[in-house]
């Protein structure tokens, strides 16, 4: 399969995540959700998983549980934390300035030079998050039944799953290189899903399967099939094959399922502050990146022209 393919795919699986979960989570609570979307996932991933097994240091494996630690229970427990605190739409847009954390990651920790053009664009992208976060104090709630003050911990629960996803990027693309990506995918899963089970427990003496509408099954048949088995696996297999410095672009897709999504199924609708921010965020990223032209189609042609003429 092209790998640019199963990036726009996955992506798209992914922007219709925000409000369909949200939806879920008007029923049934955020570890439980998290919980059984990961085993459901496992369950489903580790047949294709084990037809790619092989043997791991632990030292691999390690490296393998930090890395879903952050892909996973840090960036999915924020973030299913956050969505009943805030828009749903909110989040693919504060979730694209993946490339801030970046940034900042390549200049504290990789000791990289900083570049006056990407400075730039981050702190542009920057202002435009942080107008996403705090409009709820100039919305004054009329646009939402959400307080100021819970939306913007609920835009702030985002940021920080953001971050997760971040260092998800960041550690599974070395070690794509010497594990196969369906292994690390299921073992991602199930690794989740363990760590997710303790957090589940003080939910379920409130909560039981018993009051499990159908918000709450379609978040878990989306989470389990849809949004991990599928659409992890083909991120996976799409970064293992193309530049980590081209996966970023993808994310430009996810918005705008998300907010065709979150009009009919939550009656979520764009307001001037999330334009402003939005225009802000990704004209930052274009200007850091320099690639105004670049587009995940524009790749996909690229790469097919390059396969026709080799």
């Amino acid at each position: 399969m092209n790998p640019v393919l199963a990036l726009i795919i996955a992506n798209l699986i992914w922007g219709a995540a925000a409000p369909i979960f949200k939806l879920a989570l008007q029923n049934i609570p955020p570890f439980t959700l998290a919980f059984l979307r990961f085993f459901f996932a496992g369950i489903l991933f580790f047949p294709l998983g084990w037809m790619y097994w092989k043997q791991l240091s632990w030292k691999l494996f390690l490296s393998i549980a930090v890395a879903a630690f952050f892909a996973i229970t840090v960036n999915i427990g924020f973030y299913f934390l956050a969505l009943p605190k805030t828009e749903s739409i909110n989040a693919p847009i504060i979730g694209s300035s993946q490339p801030l954390f970046l940034y900042l990651i390549s200049i504290f920790f990789l000791k990289e030079h900083p570049h006056k053009r990407v400075l730039w664009g981050i702190i542009i992208s920057f202002l435009g998050v942080m107008i996403i976060i705090l409009s709820p104090l100039f919305l004054d709630g009329k646009l939402s039944m959400l307080s100021k003050e819970t939306a913007i911990e609920g835009n702030l629960l985002l940021v920080l799953a953001t971050f997760g996803s971040v260092m998800n990027a960041f550690l599974f693309k070395k070690i794509l290189k010497k594990v196969n990506h369906f292994q690390v995918t299921s073992i991602s899963f199930i690794f989740g899903a363990l760590t997710f089970y303790p957090l589940m427990l003080p939910e379920l003496s409130k909560w039981s399967l018993n009051q499990l509408d159908y918000r709450g099954l379609t978040g878990i048949i989306f989470g389990a099939l849809f949004s991990s088995a599928i659409a992890y696996s083909l991120f996976n297999y799409g970064v293992s094959k193309i530049q980590a410095q081209e996966v970023g672009i993808f994310s430009y897709i996810d918005p705008i399922i998300a907010v065709l999504l979150a009009i009919p199924l939550l009656h979520e609708y764009p307001t001037p502050f999330f334009y402003i921010g939005s225009i802000l965020v990704f004209g930052g990223i274009l200007i850091a990146e320099g690639r105004i032209h670049y587009h995940p189609l524009h790749l996909l042609r690229k790469i097919n022209k390059n396969k026709i003429l080799n």
